[in-house]
């Protein structure tokens, strides 16, 4: 899943969310050195990937997209799917999105001297361009995957995947729609899991 998604899916724990948003920033045992709360969120971003990544919805959604881009199409899809939950936030939250985005970036910029260096970085960037909110909108969704080209200086061509959003755009949401219910018991459950884990400790 891509940031919306997994700061969605930490529950009201400030540094958990902290931990579930930069968890593809800190790599193996690393998140040893992070305090307590911030590993749980880094292990819970852990299971939610490996839970989406299996998942027959997902997969199923993944296959619209590998003849045209191969393995970026499962990153393409996380983007995806950050647009029908910004799209759909009502939905899923009754604290409006630009509230609740605007409350996250207070807690990032709060913890920003703990994040890691990469995430670090971007953070200025994310909030200044208002990246989250964006994510409602097809025209933010095709400067996120302008961004992420760039960044494979152009071999992934994922700028050109919004053409595949727009003509398959039932089907994603759909498929977006019946996956999110599965994945938001799977997060709360294990998220109650690894805190259990840690106390045990």
């Amino acid at each position: 899943m891509n940031f919306l998604a997994h700061i969605y899916l930490s529950g009201d724990n400030e540094l958990i969310t902290i931990g579930n948003f930069v968890g593809d920033g800190v790599r193996g045992n690393k998140y040893k050195l992070y305090p307590r709360e911030i590993q749980i969120g880094i292990q819970l971003h852990r299971h939610i990937d490996t839970f989406t990544d299996a998942h027959p919805l997902f997969r199923q959604c993944t296959k619209r997209l590998h003849k045209g881009y191969g393995h970026y199409s499962g990153v393409i899809v996380d983007i995806f799917f950050d647009h029908f939950l910004a799209k759909n936030w009502k939905t899923y939250s009754d604290i409006p999105l630009d509230v609740y985005i605007s409350n996250f970036y207070k807690s990032l910029s709060k913890n920003i001297d703990i994040l890691p260096p990469r995430i670090k970085r971007i953070t200025p960037i994310m909030i200044e361009g208002n990246w989250l909110l964006s994510y409602a909108r097809i025209e933010g969704i095709q400067t996120v995957l302008n961004g992420m080209n760039q960044r494979t200086k152009g071999l992934s061509k994922m700028n050109e995947a919004t053409k595949e959003l727009i003509e398959h755009y039932a089907a994603f949401e759909t498929d977006f729609t019946l996956f999110f219910e599965e994945l938001k018991t799977f997060s709360k459950m294990k998220r109650i899991a690894i805190e259990k884990q840690f106390q045990d400790v």
